[in-house]
């Protein structure tokens, strides 16, 4: 088996190619590995209860049978949300009390790609409470091991089988706590807001759910889809296949900037498979960038009120150094973890962020959810336009601005990766290095930063710089690419 098919587990849970590495009897294992660590720690031995959803992706729905199979036969309470955002399996987590939720997805990954998304919540948390997130390290390392004893589930009597049932109305139930968290007022301003919007969710959950939603948040607005929900298409073939590349970047976005210019928008959206991530166009219909997405979710929850002074926004090393910038403008701090949505969540809790978020388009808003939300993060950036009554691209030049380049490098092993950070630590040891996660260096002097790491999800290694001009970044990538290849 190459690198390229080698089965992925992390704290983004199990991730592999169909019918390479992931096999329905690997899916299984793994869904029998979850409901294990659910039962194991739940309280008074009761039935465990868990949320089902998949992004619609082809294969989604073969690994969703197969999981949903395994938590049946290990005992498990199933509710199937079926297509459903990853976010709103969270909310739903949350909102019914539920002791976990597994999402059949792959994330941004390619189409021939699948993979087990865990949600994990504190046991005896009560139903309403906003908990629900990603494993952390320690429980990303327990659910792991449990799968490598896993053996395939067996039944064994018709007592022990659990149940399932279907929940309807996901949707609603998001968009509920994204205007309640918005308050009255502002919920009212984003009503009454009349925008053209267009969006592009590759046809997968967010067409589902996402589309729904964001109307019923903004009735007045004009909103187009750029490509109708897959589970909807008459040919057969169509249905679960993505019509690009579906990481939301610059380079897969070119047809929804020529969409959002031919329809006059205000913004266009784009979402990932699972709608977990958000990327946005200008009105202009020019490519803003991943990294702006959390800058004006911040910037809105700071118009809102709800980023308190002395607060601490929770961001991974990966992330551009603008949220510091903004973070300023409202008297917060800006603490930096390692790479991966736990490791962000982990931190949030600990300090009682009001927001938190990574780069890659990945807004958390805890008072819709513990989880990488674009429901929140498409209201927040909505109710900003209304509320400034600018357009993107005047909000964007309020920012100060840096040029952010990246880089991968496919890896034999992680080794190759520990050895390349070594290097880096060693070369740039006077600068401020942070060794949580790979290596960060910042270039305090030259406002810049690098940061290269093993990449949790893909077998590559990323190597990223920050700087205050393009040809400063790529230059710093250069340099640590020299030094890696010594």
């Amino acid at each position: 088996m190459s690198s390229s098919d080698a089965l992925m587990l992390s704290v983004s849970g199990c991730r592999g190619t169909i019918g390479g590495s992931l096999t329905p009897e690997v899916a299984q294992r793994f869904a029998a590995a979850f409901a294990g660590w659910l039962k194991a720690n739940k309280r008074g031995g009761k039935p465990v209860d868990v949320a089902l959803g998949r992004d619609g992706r082809r294969g989604s729905d073969l690994f969703a049978g197969v999981a949903r199979a395994a938590l049946l036969a290990e005992g498990c309470c199933v509710v199937d949300l079926d297509i459903a955002m990853t976010p709103t399996v969270g909310v739903m987590v949350d909102r019914l009390g539920l002791d976990g939720g597994l999402v059949v997805t792959a994330s941004h990954n390619p189409q021939n790609w699948c993979g087990l998304k865990p949600i994990v919540r504190r046991p005896g948390a009560r139903a309403g409470v906003v908990d629900a997130s990603a494993p952390g390290k320690a429980v990303a390392g327990e659910l792991i091991a449990r799968f490598g004893e896993q053996a395939t589930p067996t039944v064994r009597d018709w007592r022990s089988l659990g149940h399932a049932r279907v929940e309807c109305e996901l949707g609603n139930r998001h968009q509920l706590e994204v205007r309640a968290a918005l308050g009255v007022a502002a919920a009212g301003k984003l009503a009454r807001f009349a925008p053209t919007i267009v969006v592009d969710n590759l046809g997968m959950s967010g067409a589902v759910m996402s589309d729904w939603a964001l109307r019923s948040l903004a009735p007045r607005a004009d909103v187009r889809q750029a490509y109708e929900s897959s589970a909807d298409l008459e040919r057969p073939a169509d249905r679960g296949v993505f019509p690009h590349t579906p990481e939301p970047t610059r380079e897969n976005l070119s047809s929804l900037c020529r969409l959002v210019r031919k329809h006059r928008a205000h913004v266009g959206f784009a979402q990932d498979p699972d709608a977990d991530r958000l990327a946005i166009i200008d009105e202009q219909g020019r490519y803003i960038g991943e990294e702006y997405t959390l800058v004006l979710a911040a910037m809105a929850l700071g118009e809102l009120g709800q980023l308190p002074r002395r607060s601490a926004i929770a961001v991974n090393l990966s992330t551009s150094r603008m949220i510091e910038d903004v973070a300023a403008r409202y008297g917060c701090r800006v603490v930096r973890t390692a790479v991966g949505e736990a490791n962000v969540v982990s931190a949030m809790k600990s300090h009682r962020s009001p927001l938190g978020g990574e780069g890659n388009g990945g807004v958390i808003w805890p008072k819709v959810t513990y989880i990488r939300d674009s429901l929140g993060a498409m209201a927040l950036v909505l109710w900003l336009l209304a509320r400034r009554r600018k357009t993107v691209s005047q909000l964007v030049a309020e920012v100060p601005a840096y040029a952010i380049e990246k880089r991968k490098v496919e890896l034999a092993s992680r080794d190759v990766a520990e050895e390349a950070g070594r290097k880096i630590a060693r070369a740039f040891a006077d600068q401020r290095v942070d060794l949580q996660d790979g290596v960060r260096v910042d270039f305090d002097d030259r406002r810049a930063w690098l940061h290269v790491r093993a990449s949790n999800t893909e077998p590559i290694m990323r190597l990223i710089a920050e700087a205050p001009e393009r040809a400063q970044a790529v230059a710093l990538l250069d340099e640590a690419a020299a030094v890696i290849a010594r």
